[in-house]
Order: structure tokens, then sequence, then C-alpha cells
């Protein structure tokens, strides 16, 4: 009976050998921990000179430069993620920097390693040691600034990692979630033991607690790398405030500001002659505290303009309780913005020659009113506004830009840089529906004015920089078929023009105007949304809603007497 035994037991040891030798392996395998290592360099998405960029826990999609050990950022980069002040030229190859008393400049292909500070009227106030590497270089259509050139205008630090390269940046010192590493342990690329490792931490290494979980954790590493540990490693897990930037405090530009809502009105001065009437243009007007008379007219490419100011309209208007901030354009005479901007010797003599024919006259700010901005041009005309702002605020005289209501096409007049280095931005809030417009409709209805403010604070200018410019005329439009036309009636034309038609007129709620609308003789639909003090009301209601800096008109003559009571109203209010 034993003999039959043995082997049948040798046999079922045989079995069970065999079938651990199968199954084993594959439980170890089941449970074992992987020493699989990603290739970090895929992770990053980087190669040679590249650098993966993390601000502050989160990996950019750019990348960063490391040239001869120093790091260099696009300028898409810094302009989207760390300071949008830098100004390019690549014509002259050469990049700025303006403070509120002073620009920065340093020039590619002369000394690329200095930085020479200077004023827009040419004085040299210093230069910098050459640091032995350039500061900022251009290839491939790309500008590149060096991290140090950028940390010297911004609250930044960073720190440069290898194998691979990135680039970790701060900005703010925020509040994160810390632990301490328990054991050492892999940092894995997801949550698994069979994830490939990222790399190795060790006890007592601490790391940012990116999102915890009951397994793994996604924590960030003390060198940049953001991967999963085992969530039972992780102790000493706290809030805690971290600190990783200098103290810096941004540059205060400075301010020209009335204590008052402003009440400011355009003279439309097409000739000397015309500088004479303005007593009469006022003599109902008393509430207006500022007069901006048209003068001033960019006439060539070279910078060159034509001027009707006059002293004694200037001596006029003060007698009358009002400043005078002239009035500058780009559209009387066929001039090329771009052309006149983007050069920098006739950019600063277009500014120097401005403050001093203003100054020149005893007037007291200037309004600029370019229309012709194109995306191009954007960059050069928020430069020219920085080295006219030093220049005016060094005269003390204000300085006012005109805007389109930001709809659509015009995100390159840069408001937020107006509302920096600019005493007041004012909204030109009207020409919702303008000459050649193929669809009739409103000049300003209180959804466009209530956006144009609305959405000029939110590019991020203060509301106590924000002026609101109301219409003082209508537009009267002609439907014949497919043809729509119009023209501009001043208040008083457009009320005689109803009574002369019989038009009925009747308050629109949507668009907070007058609607009239007639059939005429010929078949043709005419239609006016009417500005009236009825309309005007709504608007300053808006706008003292939003708190704004004050209310100007287009244009001075084109009001009907009672306005002036309303906008005496507004002002007390």
């Amino acid at each position: 009976m034993k003999k039959k035994i043995v082997p049948v037991l040798i046999a079922i040891v045989l079995i069970c050998v065999a079938v651990l030798s199968l199954v084993v392996p594959k439980i170890v395998d089941k449970y074992s921990y992987s020493k699989e290592r990603a290739d970090l360099s895929e992770y990053f998405g980087v190669s040679g000179e590249e650098a993966a960029i993390l601000l502050q826990d989160e990996i950019l999609e750019d990348k960063a430069l490391v040239r001869n050990g120093v790091v260099y950022f696009s300028q898409g980069t810094v302009n989207n993620y760390l300071e949008d002040r830098f100004y390019f030229n690549t014509t002259e190859m050469v990049v700025k920097y303006t403070l509120p008393d002073e620009v920065d400049t340093v020039y590619l292909d002369v000394q690329p390693g200095v930085i020479y500070a200077s004023t827009p009227d040419g004085g040299v106030i210093s230069n910098t040691d050459d640091c032995g590497y350039p500061l900022a270089f251009y290839e491939n259509e790309t500008l590149y600034l060096a991290a140090d050139l950028v940390d010297n205008y911004c609250k930044m630090s960073y720190a440069l990692y290898q194998d691979p390269y990135r680039v970790q940046v701060y900005t703010t010192d925020d509040l994160i979630t810390s632990a301490v590493i328990s054991k050492n342990t892999a940092v894995r690329k997801l949550g698994g033991i069979k994830s490939p490792i990222l790399e190795e931490v060790m006890k007592s290494d601490t790391v940012v607690v990116l999102n915890q979980m009951d397994t793994w954790s996604e924590v960030k590493t003390q060198d940049g790398v953001i991967g999963y540990v085992e969530t039972k490693y992780l102790t000493q897990i706290e809030e805690v405030t971290r600190q990783e930037t200098p103290d810096y405090t941004d540059p205060v530009w400075p301010e020209i500001t009335h204590e008052g809502k402003i009440a400011m009105a355009w003279h439309q001065v097409m000739n000397k002659d015309a500088n004479s009437t303005l007593s009469a243009m006022v003599t109902n007007a008393g509430c207006l505290n500022v007069i901006s008379p048209t003068w001033i007219q960019l006439s060539a490419n070279d910078g060159s303009f034509a001027s009707l100011s006059s002293a004694d309209y200037v001596e006029k208007a003060h007698a009358l309780g009002m400043e005078v901030w002239v009035l500058v354009d780009d559209f009387t005479y066929d001039v090329d913005l771009n052309e006149i901007l983007s050069v920098t010797e006739t950019r600063e003599s277009l500014a120097n020659r401005l403050v001093n024919e203003v100054v020149s006259v005893g007037a007291d700010g200037i309004n600029i009113d370019f229309e012709h901005v194109s995306s191009a041009c954007g960059p050069h005309f928020a430069q020219f506004l920085r080295e006219l702002s030093i220049l005016t605020h060094r005269a003390g005289i204000v300085l006012s830009v005109d805007n389109y209501a930001p709809e659509g096409g015009s995100a390159q007049y840069n408001r937020k840089e107006q509302g920096i280095v600019a005493d007041y931005v004012v909204i030109m809030g009207y020409d919702e529906h303008w000459s050649g417009c193929q669809e009739a409709g409103s000049v300003a209805s209180i959804g466009y004015v209530e956006r144009g403010i609305r959405d000029t604070i939110n590019t991020g200018v203060p509301a106590s920089k924000v002026i609101n410019a109301v219409p003082f005329y209508t537009r009267v439009w002609k439907t014949s078929g497919a043809e729509v036309t119009s023209s501009a009636l001043d208040m008083q034309s457009v009320q005689d023009w109803i009574a002369k038609y019989n038009v009925p007129v009747e308050w629109d709620e949507e668009t907070c105007q007058n609607y009239g609308e007639l059939v005429g003789t010929d078949g043709s639909t005419y239609q006016v949304w009417v500005e009236d003090g009825q309309s005007l009301q709504v608007k300053f209601n808006i706008m003292n809603n939003y708190n704004v800096a004050g209310v100007s008109a287009w244009k001075l003559g084109y009001e009907t007497a009672d306005i002036w009571g309303l906008v005496e109203a507004y002002l007390n209010s």
C-alpha cells in the first residue's frame, strides 16, 4: 500500500511545483514595483537647448531656451505670463522697457549685454556694466529675453534644473500643501506601481502635494518634477505659504486728476478764425470744466503736424473756468501712423514737439485721438504713449487718450496699458452704427454704452480714469431697397425733422432712446433713434453706476440748451 502511495504523492508534489512555477512569477510580477524609468526629456517635451517651464505648479506648453548657461524666454511667453511692457522694434533691433521716468534700452546689434537708461527727450541717465552675455537676441523671427533681464522689471524668481533642462518660475507667494516623504520611494508618471519612474525622492525630502488621494497622490518635487507617490509615504501634511519671490513693488506712474467729475466737450476748430467762437459756443455750458479743441493734425510721415493752437483761446477758456486739452488727430491728413510711430527718432521727436506746442500756449493737457492704429502699429502706439507720458507728467499737463468702444478689432489699442500711463482713458461711446454702415441702427444704444464702459474697466482701466463720451447728434437712416444711407443731425435739427414730417416717435426700452419711423412718398423707409435729454439721462445713470471719472461729448454746438442742466446734475450726483 505504501509503495503505491509514495508515487502518487511524488506526482502531486511535482504537479504543485509545476503549478507554482507558473503562478508565483505572475503573482510576484503583479504585485512587484516596476523599475522602468521614463524618458524625462520626452516627459517634458524638450530636447537640445529647450527647457520646460514650470510656472508655479503648472507645466506650460511654452518652452524656454538655455544658451551658454543663460535662460531665455520668448517675448510671447514673457508677455503672456510675466511682464507685457517690453517693446521690440525689429527694424531697429532694440528692446525697450519704459519706467515712469526713463526708458531702458538694449541694442541687440551693439553691446547687447548693456542696458542704456535715457529719457524720451534724449537725455542719458546711466548705462549698466556689460553683463558678458546677450540680454536679448532675435532668432527664427522670435525675440528671446534673458530671464535676468525680465527679472529686473517684475516680481519673479526662477531656478534652472538640468537633465533635462527645466525652469521653475514663481511670480506669486501662494498657499500650498506641503508634505515630508517618510521613506525612500519613487515618483511615478502615473498613480500605480507599474507606472514608469520619473525620479526618486529620499526620506525627509519635502514635496508639494497637488492632489491628495487615498492611495496615490500627485506631487511636485523640489527640482520641478510632477508625478505620483504613494499617499502612505506622505507625512507632516500641512498648508503653508510658499515664499519664493523677492520683495518687489511695481513702478507707480504719476497721475494728474481732477477732484470731481470731468465734464468735457470737443470743440471742432477747422481754421484759426474758429478759435474766436469759443465764448459763443459755451454760453449755456457753464458746467464744462474741460474743453478740447481739435487743433493738431499729423500731416506727414516724418512726424510733422499742422497746428491751430492759440494762447488767446487758452486764456479765454481759463477765464471761463475750463482747462484746455489739445486734441491731436491722425485722420485729417493722409498719414501712415505705423511709419511715424515705429521709428524711435520720429516717435520721440513727435512726443517732444507735441508737449512743447501745448506748453507754449499755456494749455493744460493733450488729448490723443489716433483712430488708425492697426494691429502692426499697436506696440508702437503703446510705446508712444509710454514715452509721451514721461514728458507730459514732467511738464505737469494731462495725458488723455480717445478709444473706440472695445468691440471687435481694437485690442491693439492696449487699454490696459493706457490705464497705467495715461491720466484719462476716453471711450468714444458712439458710432455703434456709423456713416457708411449698411445696417440702420442706433448711434449709441444703452447696451452698447454700458458694454463699452464695463469692458474698458474689465481690461484693467480704473473706473476713476474712464471718461465716457456721448453723442450730441442723431443719424437719420434711409433704406431704399438694398441701399442704406444716413445723415447726421444735431439735436435741434432732428427735432425739426421729426416735426416737419410728423414722424411718430415712442420710447424704445431696448435702446433707451425715442424711436421714430416713416415711409416716405418715394417708398423709402426713414428711421431715427433720437439722442435727446431723455436718452442722455439714462446714459448718465449708467455712468454713475460704474462710478467713472466723467463725461465728454461730440461735439460742442450740436446740443440743445437743456442738455447742460442734465450735465450739471450729473456732475453733482
